[in-house]
């Protein structure tokens, strides 16, 4: 038997990246994927995947910047299965790597409305369905990039994420319903379907973003980038069932750094 046997996930920003090496882990652990992304049409490459190796999974677009986003979301899933049991929260990733002054008002805008509001309003529209169930888990993405420079406030969203599931987790921890953090380090990420900054790349942007790709790798004591793959690993282990006296922790899988 399957650790995800019967069990209906979510996963959001699931067209790439760690959300979609989440999702292919789910279904082949035997869970009914629901992949969440801006558009349903990016999801098409992962779920072309997860059926090839005989998942189970579908696609849903929501805009979860916007509680209305988030609840459209939800009532996807609840109209497909009747009943979330996992929700791993992904959506994120700084858009510019610069000096904290050099960012523009709408700039950090955009970073915060990126990286902590799809996590905030993801949690608020799930956790009543759960909280119904008397059971769920919530897996939300951080980072280790809460100590790391040059993408300030994509930091500071993922510390407010961190600060989220902790004391979230306290309010719901007689309820069946436990909300957990993993918080990557540096990672290769090699199918990545829309750019995080369409604007013009100026050379001071290739010189701040390999310096925060530097600091990023010279930071983590293995020296290396990880993978999605241990990220997804480790997203798992935390939403299954032998992880039920498991709550309110921000684990990092960051090879040593965070």
């Amino acid at each position: 038997m399957q650790r995800y046997d019967k069990k209906i996930a979510l996963v959001t920003g699931a067209a790439q990246g760690v959300g979609r090496a989440v999702a292919r882990r789910l279904a082949a652990e035997g869970a009914s994927v629901v992949l969440v992304d801006r558009e349903a049409k990016l999801c098409e490459p992962a779920l072309t995947e997860i059926a090839a190796a005989g998942g189970r999974a579908s696609a849903c677009g929501a805009d979860l910047a916007t509680h209305a986003g988030a609840a459209a979301m939800v009532a996807h899933a609840l109209k497909l299965h009747g009943r979330i049991d996992v929700s791993v929260h992904n959506v994120g990733g700084t858009i510019w790597a610069k000096p904290f002054w050099e960012y523009k008002p709408e700039e950090i805008e955009a970073e915060i409305a990126r990286s902590f509001w799809p996590t905030v309003w993801s949690c608020h529209a799930v956790v009543p369905v759960m909280r119904a169930q008397g059971a769920g888990a919530i897996v939300n993405i951080g980072s280790a990039a809460t100590r790391w420079t040059l993408r300030v406030p994509y930091s500071a969203s993922k510390g407010a994420v961190n600060a989220l599931t902790v004391t979230l987790a306290r309010e719901l921890a007689q309820t069946g319903v436990r909300v957990n953090c993993v918080a990557p380090g540096a990672l290769e990420v090699a199918d990545r379907i829309t750019p995080r900054n369409t604007n013009p790349v100026t050379e001071a942007d290739r010189v701040w973003r390999a310096a925060a790709v530097a600091e990023s790798v010279g930071d983590t004591p293995m020296k290396r980038a990880g993978t999605v793959e241990e990220v997804a690993a480790a997203v798992c282990f935390l939403a299954a069932d032998e992880a039920s006296y498991v709550t309110g922790e921000v684990m990092h899988v960051a090879g040593g750094a965070g």
